[in-house]
């Protein structure tokens, strides 16, 4: 069976576990993504001569478990079987697996790395079935790493993590697609880190791309590189080496050395009798340089830069944002594409950066801006942009498109992230250049120069996205009633539901309403209204017919079908169906779909596309990982006994039981039913008795044995038949509560049996029945109800809060306030205290 995300990700945590403690986040996730490495490849292309990857003989993961335990373990690996793949694969350094100041010295070492190796080594984790089209299980496992690694330490992490998600919408605003990609078409990144920027721009590109990386650290080059190669991207080339002061793609053009140097020099001068060395330049650059880098001119040449980066402008010496700008747009060819993240400084700093910026502007380069949340990266708290560049048509460019999505974010432990509905949203306005009110809009250059804004790009000046106040009525609260304008900022839901306003309201006099019904009856009158029932009840019914849609689709469904491809329809028609719905959000209903699909869904599409939907009639018994005990020794691992250790690849066993076993499962709660009950009864009898004067007082312990002895006891003594009898009823009620244990006990033993033999016996009609109709419809159902419980609810809050807020006028608080002190003054005058 093949492994499933939930698997690798606490497995690979557990390996985690192994080296926290002994150093940095930033350091140990080098030796946990090695292992990772080693294993994939071992299980994926080992023996194979055609593989993308060479294992060389004697140098595989099954190698490094015959170390375990060996007293030269971290040796023997470095030189038996990291350098050996290192080299039949062309890579960087693998980190140093017998670094004993990393690691501990001796057997600490021994330990620490056998353990290690044995995390890995578990039948779980076999990626040799993981072959589906779009499976991309490492690249989830390699992003789950990154995420943890970059929140667990507390240094700055932009050297070798970009949020997905960002990158994601890099990825896509540059405007690559499997249509205008090619095997000629090349991507670049200056600063690639482990290179996921990278490899999202080929995914948008369908692997129809060269892509090129540099990255300053070694280590973290050698991560982009095994990144690469897990993803399909064997033919990358990743460079380790500055990419500012040593840039690796530079191209010799010749020149006419009796002309001088164009600034942007692309194409080829006639007359030549030179050459000069000029950056490569490529189609589309993608790149999230460190922020702000203070060093950044070290080794760089900046007055006589030989690759003509700074014709535009000389960036301050101690913050190279623009250095990393200007870099990129010299390596853009003439109808070249970018997107760089950078701090929202570099849109409104002034002096050297100002006249940068306006320089930039002035030939058109930049084609839009879009304004991050802030806290999205590691390391820093500070907003960031992605300054999207254009060289095509450049010196026609009329204006600059904008978006500010710094509102569109979910908090994450103490970060923020774009949820799916977010980045949608900000790649859907991008591609169409739509004009959303407090969100984007396009700028004309002529608004950019005017003096006032002086080429100053700050979104906040172009965009306003503060919320209309909620101000104060003074008369509605002198006078009381609800002012006519705030009833009026709901006329939204008025349109949809024009009697449901009567129904709430009556005029109390000119331009003010009072409500009609009670506080507490809001909501029910809001939901219950006919209007209401009928919009709720046209929307399940249209919502309906996308089910159906898709679960015509769905239904076809069959081995080695395109994955995303296949997901990406639905996600799109759901869109499509709430895009004119006027209280329904659709990018909310996107985002229910598309948090199902990263949590169930996905790896439900990736079992069918493997395995079809035969994949239904798997399950596994889970474990128990034996943990090493003071002796050092691993204990063996325990199977999980009971319905509780059973996972079906697709169907749950509660599924199972939902769709053949109601009965059983229903007799099956009867019984606990009735243990609860008796339980119960037994609790109340010894509570009652225990007491000093109780029956059982004299007894140290209340259990079975104890109470028969003293009924045996008491009956020589000739106690009571009254006493006897309430011994007796507590003997009969535990002798029962045995007895209905082991019923219950018999009942779960033969479900669990029923169970796991109805595994098998699952046809492909049952199996798809099940799951698209009993597993992911619901959910999405569940969604809509969800949306339409908060559009009911928000309109509710809006109205109490109203009439909370006017409930009393002042004149009629004052004459409260009279008459309090009244009453306050006659009980002081009773008590003699005033005269």
């Amino acid at each position: 069976m093949a492994i499933k995300k939930s698997e690798l990700y606490s497995s690979l945590w557990a390996s985690c576990d192994e080296l926290r403690g002994g150093m940095d986040a930033s350091q140990y996730k080098d030796y946990v993504l090695t292992m990772l490495f080693v294993k994939y490849i071992s299980d994926k292309y080992k023996g194979d001569p055609f593989g993308a990857i060479t294992v060389p003989e004697n140098a595989s993961f099954d190698d490094m478990v015959n170390l375990i335990g060996n007293a030269e373990i971290g040796d023997k690996i470095n030189k038996q079987i990291l350098n050996p793949i290192k080299e039949a694969n062309k890579l960087n350094e693998f980190p140093d697996f017998n670094d004993p100041n990393k690691l501990g010295k001796g057997k600490d070492l021994v330990d620490t790395v056998s353990n290690l190796v044995r995390i890995f080594n578990d039948p779980s984790l076999d990626f040799s079935g993981n072959s589906a089209e779009g499976d991309d299980i490492l690249g989830d496992a390699y992003e789950y790493l990154m995420r943890h690694f970059a929140t667990e330490s507390g240094k700055s992490k932009g050297q070798f993590y970009t949020p997905a998600e960002v990158s994601r919408v890099l990825a896509k605003v540059i405007g690559i697609n499997q249509k205008n990609s090619s095997n000629q078409t090349k991507a670049y990144d200056p600063t690639c880190g482990s290179g996921s920027l990278l490899l999202k721009v080929m995914n948008e590109a369908g692997k129809n791309i060269d892509l090129y990386g540099q990255e300053k650290e070694t280590t973290t080059a050698n991560l982009a590189h095994m990144n690469m190669i897990l993803h399909g991207a064997e033919t990358a080339t990743i460079v380790a080496d500055n990419t500012l002061s040593r840039p690796a793609y530079r191209k010799k053009i010749p020149v006419d050395i009796s002309k001088p140097m164009k600034e942007d020099p692309i194409s080829l001068l006639s007359g030549t009798t030179n050459s000069t060395e000029i950056l490569e330049q490529f189609d589309y650059v993608v790149a999230n340089p460190p922020f702000s880098l203070k060093s950044w001119s070290n080794g760089v040449n900046i007055e006589n830069d030989e690759y003509n980066r700074f014709a535009l402008g000389v960036p301050p010496e101690k913050n190279g944002d623009y250095a990393f700008l200007l870099h990129i747009l010299q390596s853009m060819n003439a109808n070249g594409k970018g997107a760089v993240v950078l701090p929202h400084g570099v849109l409104f700093r002034g002096n050297a950066e100002g006249e940068i910026r306006k320089n930039i502007l002035k030939k058109g380069y930049i084609k839009a801006i879009i304004g991050l949340p802030a806290n999205l990266f590691y390391g820093t708290g500070i907003p960031a942009c992605i300054i999207v560049l254009d060289k095509e048509n450049a010196e026609h460019r009329k204006g600059i498109f904008m978006i500010d999505a710094s509102k569109g974010f979910v908090k994450d432990g103490n970060k923020n992230r774009l949820r799916e509905q977010d980045i949608r949203k900000i790649t859907d306005v991008f591609d169409a250049f739509a004009e959303l009110p407090k969100f984007s809009r396009m700028v004309s250059m002529t608004e950019i120069s005017d003096p006032k804004n002086d080429y100053n790009l700050n979104i906040p000046r172009y965009i306003d996205t503060q919320e209309a106040e909620d101000i104060q009525d003074l008369a509605g609260h002198l006078l009381g009633g609800i002012p006519q304008k705030d009833v009026d900022s709901l006329q939204a839901y008025w349109d949809l539901f024009p009697s449901l306003k009567a129904n709430l309201f009556s005029q109390l006099r000119t331009s003010y309403f009072e409500l009609k019904v009670p506080a507490e009856e809001i909501k029910a009158t809001i939901f219950n209204h006919p209007e209401f029932v009928t919009f709720n009840k046209k929307m399940h019914n249209d919502f309906d017919e996308w089910l159906n849609e898709q679960q015509t689709t769905w239904n076809n469904l069959d081995k080695g079908f395109g994955i995303k491809e296949a997901f990406e329809i639905s996600a799109q028609t759901i869109l499509s169906h709430f895009e004119n719905n006027a209280l329904i959000n659709r990018y909310s209903m996107y985002q229910h779909l598309m948090q199902y699909w990263n949590e169930v869904m996905q790896d439900d599409f990736y079992s069918i596309s493997m395995d079809g939907w035969k994949a239904g009639n798997e399950y596994t018994r889970l474990v128990i990982k034996g943990k090493k005990g003071k002796d050092g020794k691993i204990a063996q691992d325990k199977d999980i006994l009971g319905l509780a250790g059973i996972e079906g690849r697709m169907i749950t066993p509660e599924m199972m039981i939902n769709y053949f076993f109601k009965k059983e499962y229903e007799s099956l709660q009867d019984l606990e039913n009735q243990l609860n009950l008796t339980q119960e009864a037994l609790a109340e009898i010894e509570e009652e008795n225990s007491g000093e004067e109780g029956i059982f007082s004299d007894l140290e312990k209340i259990n079975l044995k104890n109470v028969k002895d003293f009924y045996k006891v008491r009956k020589a003594e000739n106690a009571s038949k009254e006493e006897l009898k309430y011994i007796k009823n507590y003997i009969d009620t535990q002798e029962a509560l045995g007895g209905i244990t082991k019923l219950i006990k018999i009942a779960k033993e033969n479900l669990e049996l029923k169970v796991v033999a109805q595994y098998p016996l699952l046809t492909e009609t049952e199996i798809k029945d099940m799951v698209i109709n009993h597993k992911w419809i619901p959910v999405l159902q569940n969604a809509l109800n969800s949306e339409q419980e908060k559009l009911s609810q928000n309109l509710t809050q809006r109205i109490k809060e109203l009439a909370d807020r006017y409930q009393q006028a002042l004149p009629t608080l004052e004459t409260q306030t009279a008459e309090a002190s009244q009453k306050v003054l006659a009980h002081l005058q009773k008590m003699g205290l005033v005269w």
